[in-house]
């Protein structure tokens, strides 16, 4: 059941509206378990589909325990499925029409000190090519606040090291320039002017790509994501995610002043609210720097 209409829905997201791999595979996941559930119901066809059904799959992920923003994207999968049919003219009617997403609760983002960002940074990484890339990796996640998809996707030709910027691809297939300085910048031009260079291995697949594995192909979101994790357990902190690190880079430059608008540029946010939430992490630089600005903030009445 529905798997024409799924198949076409995919190809929409992924050739129209030029969604990102990971985004379409997780879309059509969501929606082949909605239609799993609704066969399971009876509902055998495009038709029958009501509000009525569509609300009790919602019940059924409530039930199992699923985190909340993994409920919401479900829904949201399944309203923009819906949207589509209707408008394509495969359906009549839109059974999701006056349901509203499950509303989840504020969740802020687990950010690391600038302490402990200096600690893990300032460690021995050793001197070999997998030190100097891990230390660069580490370096370019912190300072340039890049999606691991965006590190790892990173190829020679968006080095523009003598300009201060990287060119990335994003969300969506969206390109965008980060800038890139100080340390960040120092550890990448170590690593290829003395690690790549022994990782691309004379056997291995020429690649553009600009972080190695020890075989000389493209590293890995998993190899990042362990390298990372090691590099928190170093300074006592489990399971360190490299979004962590894409958080502490926005919410520190809030902290020094930074402009949200700049940070949102810079995070390749297209709606500002996405950022917006780095002000609530950050409430109290804002009271201390509202105690230490105001005229009469430290004044007793």
């Amino acid at each position: 059941m529905l798997d024409m209409e799924i198949r076409e829905y995919i190809a929409y997201l992924s050739i129209e509206r030029g969604s990102s791999p990971l985004t379409v595979s997780a879309y059509e996941r969501d929606l082949r378990s909605y239609a799993e559930f609704l066969e399971s119901q009876g509902v055998a066809s495009l038709s029958r589909i009501d509000r009525d059904a569509v609300l009790a799959y919602e019940a059924e992920l409530v039930g199992s325990g699923l985190a909340p923003a993994t409920i919401e994207r479900r829904v949201s999968a399944i309203k923009g499925f819906h949207r589509f049919l209707v408008r394509e003219g495969i359906s009549a009617k839109n059974p999701t029409d006056s349901l509203r997403l499950p509303k989840v609760p504020d969740t802020l983002p687990d950010v690391l000190s600038v302490e402990q960002v200096d600690r893990m940074l300032s460690q021995p990484f050793g001197d070999d090519a997998a030190g100097l890339r891990n230390r660069a990796i580490l370096e370019v996640l912190y300072g340039c606040g890049l999606r691991v998809s965006e590190l790892t996707g990173l190829d020679s030709g968006g080095l523009l090291l003598d300009e201060g910027f990287l060119r990335v691809v994003g969300k969506g297939s969206k390109e965008r320039v980060a800038p890139i300085a100080g340390a960040a910048a120092d550890a990448l031009r170590n690593y290829l002017e003395r690690g790549r260079p022994e990782l691309a291995k004379p056997y291995a697949k020429p690649t553009s790509a600009v972080f190695l594995n020890a075989r000389g192909g493209r590293l890995t979101r998993q190899s990042v994501h362990a390298i990372v994790a090691r590099a928190g357990l170093s300074i006592g902190v489990e399971n360190l995610h490299p979004h962590t690190l894409r958080h502490s880079f926005a919410t520190h430059l809030l902290s020094g002043g930074a402009d949200l608008r700049v940070i949102q540029e810079m995070l390749g946010h297209s709606d500002i609210s996405t950022t917006q939430i780095y002000t609530h992490v950050d409430r109290a630089h804002i009271h201390d720097e509202y105690i230490s600005a105001h005229p009469r903030a430290r004044l007793k009445a």
